[in-house]
């Protein structure tokens, strides 16, 4: 039997085959003699390779000359690049005069039994019982602290309660497929996610440290607040892929498992599943006998499938042309493979953002984006991201209070480290009137997501609801000086100073806002209706005129347009279009009606009463 090829130990890995030496996926500069030092100390972990056998191995007999200095400059060489020293060995040990010793355990397991060291002789057993009185002896009196160091060893071992996995490293030196080393992380975040008793940070998040220089894991680890972080890199050759990853203690940078994983394509899922296993067994956490059970029945992916749902996944989730693109790929992943789960959320997801921004019907948009997520979770009925857009939908597209609760609730216990569905529940608890419950669910996802770009939009965006005007500027404020090209920022801004009643700085903001968002429907109508307030009706008019040549061609918002009547003044107008936002089941409806001051002169008229009950809008 012979060595096998990849040995990883700490954060490194030596590739015998090629004589490499690697660190976190890159290679480093590694001489022959100091590689072939290093394999032969590999060979025989924790036993010593004398200089006899160096020497012989290495240094033919006309050259013994130069032997000592020969081998003294090979062994540095090993060391510095194993940032290892003489004085306090992590891996090279020097026994004086005699040789050197490998003195990481974790490498035992990686080789051949034939070549371990050799087992000692048997002890007779009245000896071994004479040896374990007088173990348990001196354990009980403390013999020379011998109990206080035993233990004081064991509690030295890091507590880890939270851990951050750092964009993984694209070895395939193919720009080309960064989005498979981005969608490799995002996933392995997601695995990490589902373990209730651990803390991970959020993609949005971690990514910013994406090809930056690299800062020093402590300082990552302060500014995550986190205990450890995950570094690694995964490269994709033909069908084949492989994750070096390496758990580090973040304050110490202390590294507590290095393993390489390597599978076929189509067993990706297994391979993070196997990395999420690895990491709970290390940091000493318990999996729930559901998780266990999930983790072991990972099924198979078509490899084509599954690279067109990284594909799909890289493209920007708010963008109309970037949906456009996801959602083609998410078809293919599902033609490829109708049996996975992801790439239905996936295409249910770019449906509801579609319909979200308005870019399609409800009609056109919610109905597909459902049966994406219902189809979902046939294949994977505790796939929390299907129960997260199954919560949306229930309400924003049907009206069913109840099974939002309900869905909103399941999906956290399946993944209670998603900052996403976090805060979703933010928002709808904030719209159902519980602001305590908002703001804990927000801080949640804030302790989830510490470095999130728009967290003062997300706070801006809870506020309204609650019709926190005065905190609404605020944010507002905070995002546009961080990101002045945020259309959303602009547009809560102006909301923010409208509801207080600065109207004028409000039509700023707004026209702003349209701008940018090349004139979101929203947006546009908060300029009509601001318009119509200030006494410029027939700019507002003109927005009515543009739209209704629009709707001869393509979705426009029924809710949208009876907001700018209300401002009109014209009650008859804006109800007709309230009844037909009703009609089509607009998701505008149940997410403005409550806290849209544009509606505010239609709440005392029955027919608003009416609408409320039929939606059985909740009190």
């Amino acid at each position: 039997m012979e060595l096998r090829t990849l040995i990883p130990f700490g954060p490194f890995e030596a590739d015998l085959a090629s004589q490499e030496l690697r660190k976190q996926g890159v290679r480093l500069r590694l001489p022959r003699q100091s590689f072939q030092i290093l394999k032969m100390l590999l060979e025989r972990p924790g036993e010593v390779v004398t200089r006899e056998e160096l020497r012989a191995k290495l240094w033919p007999a006309d050259t013994f000359v130069d032997f000592d200095h020969g081998l003294n400059a090979a062994v540095k060489r090993l060391r510095d690049a194993l940032g290892d020293t003489a004085e306090n060995p992590r891996f090279v040990e020097t026994l004086p005069r005699l040789g050197y010793r490998f003195i990481t355990a974790k490498v035992l397991d990686t080789i051949p039994a034939e070549k371990r060291p050799s087992r000692p002789r048997r002890w007779s057993l009245p000896l071994v019982a004479a040896a374990a009185l007088l173990a348990v002896a001196l354990l009980v009196v403390d013999a020379g602290g011998l109990r206080s160091k035993l233990f004081s060893r064991s509690a030295a071992q890091p507590q880890i309660r939270s851990l951050a996995v750092l964009p993984l490293t694209n070895l395939s030196g193919d720009a080309e497929q960064e989005y498979f080393a981005d969608g490799m992380t995002e996933e392995l975040i997601t695995e990490l996610s589902r373990i209730g008793s651990l803390k991970v940070i959020s993609r949005t998040s971690v990514m910013p440290y994406k090809g930056e220089k690299k800062k020093p894991l402590p300082q990552i680890g302060r500014e995550l607040n986190v205990d450890a972080v995950i570094e690694g890199a995964v490269l994709r050759s033909g069908n084949r892929v492989r994750i070096t990853a390496q758990l580090i203690y973040a304050p110490t940078d202390q590294h507590l498992m290095a393993e390489t994983y390597e599978r076929d394509l189509g067993d990706v899922l297994k391979l993070q599943a196997e990395v999420a296993e690895a990491v709970t067994r290390q940091v000493r956490l318990k999996l729930t006998p559901e998780l266990k059970v999930r983790l072991r029945q990972i099924p198979e992916v078509n490899p084509e499938a599954f690279q067109a749902y990284l594909r799909a996944i890289s493209f920007d989730p708010y963008r109309h042309q970037e949906i456009a693109k996801a959602q083609s790929y998410y078809e293919y992943a599902i033609q490829k493979d109708p049996g996975f789960a992801s790439a239905y959320v996936g295409l249910a997801r770019s449906y509801r953002n579609l319909g979200q921004f308005r870019w399609l019907s409800p009609q056109d948009a919610y109905p597909p984006a459902m049966q994406a997520a219902r189809k979902a979770l046939e294949l994977d009925e505790k796939d929390c991201g299907a129960h997260g857009m199954l919560a949306w939908l229930a309400w924003r597209y049907n009206w069913d209070w109840q099974a939002a609760e309900r869905e909103f609730k399941f999906a956290l216990e399946l993944c209670p480290n998603d900052a996403g569905i976090h805060w979703q529940q933010a928002y709808y608890s904030g719209w159902s009137g519980r602001g305590v419950e908002a703001l804990a669910e927000m801080a949640k996802a804030r302790e989830l997501d510490p470095l999130l770009r728009n967290l003062s939009l997300c706070q801006a965006l809870i506020n309204y609801h609650i019709r926190n005007y005065n905190t609404m500027i605020e944010a507002g404020r905070q995002y546009v000086d961080s990101d002045a090209n945020s259309w959303l920022a602009h547009h809560l801004l102006g909301v923010g100073y409208e509801g207080s009643g600065q109207t004028l700085e409000a039509i700023h903001e707004y026209q702003k806002a349209v701008e940018l968002s090349e004139r979101d429907e929203d947006t546009t109508a908060a300029l009509a209706y601001a318009y119509a307030a200030t006494g410029r009706r027939e700019e507002t008019k003109k927005i009515l005129s543009e739209w209704e040549h629009q709707s001869e061609t393509s979705y426009v918002s029924s809710y949208m347009i009876a907001t700018v009547y209300a401002g009109l003044g014209d009650k008859d107008e804006a109800f007709k279009f309230l009844e037909k936002a009703y009609q089509e089941k607009s998701s505008d409806l149940p997410y403005f009606l409550k806290a849209d001051l544009r509606i505010d002169s239609l709440r005392s008229d029955p027919r608003f009463q009416d609408l409320l009950r039929r939606m059985n809008f909740p009190k």
